[in-house]
């Protein structure tokens, strides 16, 4: 009986140190053991969550305990290894099935590595065919157990309110940005901040005589409606209604967030979407910005609930405000949302236009391969990838339409590297139709000419005529 248990001990050892050492390890070799090969079938070999660190701290636990099986160093060692093969296997025919990332399934994803090391381990503790068996029984089920604590503990759904933990580590460039720099000429020399700190914008239109004009027409917002036929749309959302909130821009303008509140008042919405950059400045406290966020959420009324992205003004550490206010945030990740027995996803990326870290691959994980998705993202700058999900709709900002236009409306300006047919309103690109919003604040300086904010609320329809929008 000692030799049982000293085998399942071993194994439970050594399989748990992959996920504890996730936590606690941040990026250090966190590369995937498969290194982002695709096989046949166009799916990840493996998936990102089995890394070369798993594989190395198992293998380096299961020596460390060499003395507990009572065996060499060398045989806990390749035990070790061979539990994480097993691993390994077993992902392997995960991604060959209809799970996706991450989905529990019960005794495949025991088995394998707990068979693995005991054939070979049976070689020195000459173990009979029932001891195997019960062997593998308790592990099987003692591993379910606690696996399920595991995801109680780390997984989602969150509890209302919780905040979403994501390290500083992730957008190391940004760390300033969220602090009150040191001394004032560390913001003038970003030239991003020497613009939004008004130091030549500001004057240029004052001499010129055009601030007043500006300002009141960045003011001067609009509610604008748009339709989107789509072929794949669940019929259950024909005719669902999504506001669109894009670059608020919140501490930017006076009179802003009492306008857009305004406007906002007696709105009937399914879901709302937020698409970041929700201050004006690159830098320093967002406290004000998020008070008035908190308000202007008391306004929205959505069926289905608000989700939001990041934007390149948004710092990685206003996320719990963001979820306090009752957005919920999509770091390259999917959300579902539910009518009447179907359902659709919305895809959010992180700021694909200054930190680039947008990731619609590992977004789109977890989403059905024939699935209905919006694809939720700051900028228009990840419409590529983006189709490359198979994305249906591509929802964007980021260029506010151009802010200062010529009087036909075309953008002097777009401050993206995307396409110009990409700037503003609706687009199309392969089998994908976007929609750029002009946004709703302005940014760097609180004026707009010939370019008004605007409220976007858009509606799917499903596409029974061959349209594809209006």
């Amino acid at each position: 009986m000692s030799d049982i248990f000293r085998v399942v001990i071993f194994l439970l050892w050594v399989n748990s140190l992959p996920p504890i050492a996730s936590v606690f390890a941040d990026e250090w070799l966190g590369c995937a053991v498969d290194g982002g090969v695709l096989w046949r079938d166009g799916r990840p070999l493996l998936g990102r969550h089995k890394t070369i660190r798993g594989v190395a701290v198992a293998v380096a636990g299961g020596i460390l305990v060499f003395p507990w099986l009572g065996e060499a160093w060398w045989v806990a060692g390749i035990a070790a290894l061979l539990a994480m093969a097993g691993d390994l296997v077993s992902s392997f025919i995960k991604r060959r099935s209809s799970f996706h990332s991450g989905k529990e399934v019960v005794v495949l994803d025991q088995l394998f590595e707990s068979l693995f090391p005991l054939l070979f381990l049976n070689r020195y503790l000459f173990l009979d065919l029932k001891q195997n068996v019960f062997i593998l029984l308790l592990f099987i089920a003692t591993s379910f157990w606690c696996s399920r604590l595991w995801l109680h503990i780390t997984g989602r759904p969150l509890p209302e309110n919780y905040p979403r933990i994501v390290r500083s580590s992730i957008r190391f460039r940004e760390w300033r940005a969220c602090h009150e720099p040191l001394a004032r000429w560390h913001a003038w020399f970003n030239l991003t901040s020497f613009l939004s700190d008004q130091v030549f914008l500001t004057w240029f239109f004052k001499l010129t005589g055009l601030y007043t004009r500006g300002e009141k027409s960045a003011l001067d917002l609009r509610i604008e409606e748009k339709s989107f036929f789509l072929n794949e749309l669940p019929e259950s959302f024909d005719g669902f209604r999504i506001m669109f909130l894009v670059d608020l821009h919140l501490d930017g303008l006076d009179g802003l967030e009492q306008r857009i509140a305004g406007m906002l008042q007696g709105m009937d919405v399914d879901l709302c979407c937020i698409g970041g950059d929700i201050r004006m400045k690159t830098y320093g406290r967002s406290d004000e910005c998020i008070r008035k966020l908190k308000n202007l959420m008391q306004c929205v009324h959505a069926r289905s609930g608000i989700l939001g992205v990041l934007g390149n003004h948004d710092c990685i550490e206003m996320l719990p405000d963001f979820e306090e206010a009752g957005i919920v945030m999509l770091v390259n990740d999917s959300w579902p949302v539910d009518k009447d027995g179907a359902r659709i996803w919305i895809m959010g990326v992180d700021d694909p236009h200054y930190y680039r870290l947008d990731d619609a691959g590992q977004a789109a994980q977890g989403v059905p391969e024939e699935a209905f998705s919006i694809f939720l993202a700051h900028s228009p700058e990840a419409f590529e990838d983006a189709a490359g999900v198979k994305a249906n709709l591509y929802l964007c900002g980021h260029t506010h339409g151009g802010q200062v236009c010529l009087l036909e409306g075309t953008p002097i300006l777009t401050n993206s590297r995307a396409p110009r047919f990409t700037a503003a309103g609706e687009w199309k690109y392969q089998n994908m139709q976007g929609y750029t919003s002009r946004g709703v604040g302005p940014s760097s300086i609180p004026v707009r000419f010939n370019c008004p904010g605007e409220i976007s609320l858009i509606t799917l329809r499903k596409n029974i005529g061959g349209a594809f929008s209006k």
